[in-house]
């Protein structure tokens, strides 16, 4: 699965224009009074002001797998990284073979660079914006996650992630390249206490070959 457009709700677009644009340093492809769209890597991510109070969402780049350390380094430089298991601010996340590190947007969004070791994505260039492969992770969040789980593989094939086995609040579905992340609303988004809640988000994404458009409210 691959994700191909992201586009999330936003109160504040002009922090959202510093911090994408300039904090993050990814290249901006569009703007109005409305929205403003970045190429993410891959992944065209697409902000739409909104009145909504407070919208809070969890998400994943890609970066290349030779890169955390020097996009840990890069990005404390900007902003805070957060910690996981005090005092360590690197996730390794074993049973993937991936390692995370997380901060937050000026926004209070939940962001993960994560590097999936199994992937080619060797990179030989020094680390910026430019680098990020892709959003590979969106989070959901559902009162009823088996049923949203079970809702999405019936509609659009996307399966369990094979390398996360399925708990009561946490059903991760999709494969390495492209994932949701489907959380039980009230749960906490790892590594904060920042608590899962549906927002409005509209996302483009390939799967066995299809490519499916879903707006959703999860």
């Amino acid at each position: 699965m691959n994700i191909q457009e992201l586009e999330l709700l936003t109160n504040d677009m002009e922090k959202t224009a510093v911090f994408y644009g300039e904090v993050i340093g990814l290249p901006i492809i569009s703007q109005s009074e409305s929205s403003i769209a970045f190429a993410a890597g891959a992944t065209k991510l697409i902000f739409r002001r909104s009145k909504e109070e407070a919208p809070v969402y969890h998400f994943a780049f890609d970066i290349p797998k030779n890169t955390l350390f020097e996009a840990y380094a890069w990005m404390e430089r900007k902003t805070v990284i957060l910690e996981v298991i005090p005092p360590e601010k690197i996730a390794d996340f074993y049973n993937w073979n991936a390692k995370s590190l997380y901060f937050y947007d000026k926004n209070g969004n939940v962001l993960e660079f994560i590097t999936r070791y199994n992937l080619d994505t060797k990179s030989d260039k020094k680390f910026d914006g430019n680098s990020i492969v892709s959003v590979s992770e969106i989070g959901l969040v559902s009162q009823n996650i088996a049923l949203l789980s079970d809702e999405i593989y019936d509609r659009f094939g996307v399966s369990v992630f094979p390398m996360q086995p399925k708990l009561d609040k946490f059903i991760v579905l999709g494969t390495e390249t492209g994932l949701f992340t489907l959380s039980d609303e009230g749960r906490d988004w790892y590594p904060t206490t920042v608590k899962a809640m549906p927002f409005w988000k509209k996302i483009t994404f390939s799967n066995k070959d299809k490519i499916y458009v879903w707006e959703t409210n999860n």
